[in-house]
């Protein structure tokens, strides 16, 4: 698969336990369920699950319950017969055959439906199983690996996941770490997705500023490698030059919307050892004196108040405030755009 390095590069403690344990889980034939949030890398472990495993010659066919109609699901797993229903105008294979003596995963295996999981339980048990529309037993001789974000014992216990098929398929449980808890893997991934598009783009290999980097490290990325990979491509190929000194996060921002109660407030604190002629009327900003909990309504209040002065000294010339405050044009009307201020 081209993209299996992008989840497995790391060194960090958390990833390499996690290593660890697919490679142990792989060694022994027996089904497990991986459990990862979006966008960690369930298929590549899966993968790699496979291909440690006595199996790795046979195939490894991966179905995705979620991308199918419940309707759907039992016929695409099982096969079906000439005749079995509206459109079933030739026999067909389902997956478990054309996974035989490999490996099936089934990724967001909380979305099959409750009659289909009774005849996965019948193929984990018995090792048997019949095509829609037949009564002929095929032998199926198959690994399962079962993905989801789900919690499926809550699912068991709502009715919409069978007890006996999760004892079944959880011989072991595997989760996947989420790249917040992975320290400076972050940075590692960072890196190597932006050699990759910088190569794409044709250009020069870029390197992060101190601001960005303590940016990646400190966001909770909910989606995860995936979330950080489009970021950091996004970012290479918006880039100037070979130095990133901003990303986006949130590509759905709309720069043109603008909120009147969302402007920038001035943090302003009282200086408290002035001479009493010099505290009349006079405040004075002080990082000490800031509630820890407002980083970025103090972030907003600086960048407004240097674009403003950049203006004034610019005398609303833009490109030249650009030029003063040693960013590009871009950088300056986006947060033109983003505090709407204007020179006094």
């Amino acid at each position: 698969m081209s993209s299996y390095n992008d989840t497995y590069i790391g060194e960090s403690e958390v990833f390499l336990d996690f290593q660890q344990r697919i490679a142990d889980a792989a060694a022994v034939d027996r089904s497990v369920l991986v459990i990862g949030e979006r966008g960690s890398g369930k298929e590549m472990a899966a993968s790699r699950l496979h291909y440690l495993s006595k199996r790795w010659q046979k195939n490894l066919v991966t179905v995705n319950c979620a991308a199918l109609a419940p309707s759907l699901i039992e016929s695409e797993l099982f096969g079906y017969e000439q005749g079995a229903f509206t459109g079933a105008n030739k026999t067909r294979k389902g997956r478990f055959e054309e996974a035989q003596g490999g490996t099936l995963f089934l990724d967001e295996i909380g979305n099959i439906p409750m009659q289909v999981q009774e005849k996965i339980l019948r193929v984990v048990e018995y090792g048997t199983y019949e095509r829609v529309g037949s009564s002929v037993t095929h032998e199926a001789d198959v690994r399962i690996i079962g993905a989801t974000n789900a919690d499926l014992k809550q699912m068991c216990r709502e009715g919409k996941f069978k007890e006996d098929l999760l004892d079944r398929l959880s011989f072991e449980v595997v989760f996947i770490p989420p790249l917040r808890e992975r320290g400076d893997d972050i940075l590692l991934l960072a890196s190597y997705f932006a050699q990759r598009m910088a190569m794409e783009c044709g250009q020069d290999i870029p390197v992060f500023t101190e601001e960005v980097q303590q940016l990646l490290r400190s966001y909770s990325w909910p989606g995860n490698v995936r979330e950080l990979k489009n970021t950091i491509e996004r970012a290479v190929y918006r880039s100037k030059g070979d130095i990133i000194s901003s990303i986006v996060l949130d590509p759905f921002r709309n720069p043109y919307t603008y909120d009147g109660n969302d402007a920038p407030k001035v943090l302003e604190v009282e200086k408290t050892d002035m001479s009493e002629s010099d505290q009349a009327g006079k405040k004075e900003f002080s990082f000490d004196s800031l509630p820890l909990d407002s980083l970025d309504q103090t972030k907003d209040a600086l960048e407004a108040s240097f674009v403003q002065r950049a203006l004034k000294q610019a005398q609303g010339n833009q490109r030249e405030a650009a030029k003063l405050m040693k960013i590009t044009y871009d950088q300056f009307r986006g947060l033109y755009r983003k505090h709407k201020v204007n020179p006094s």
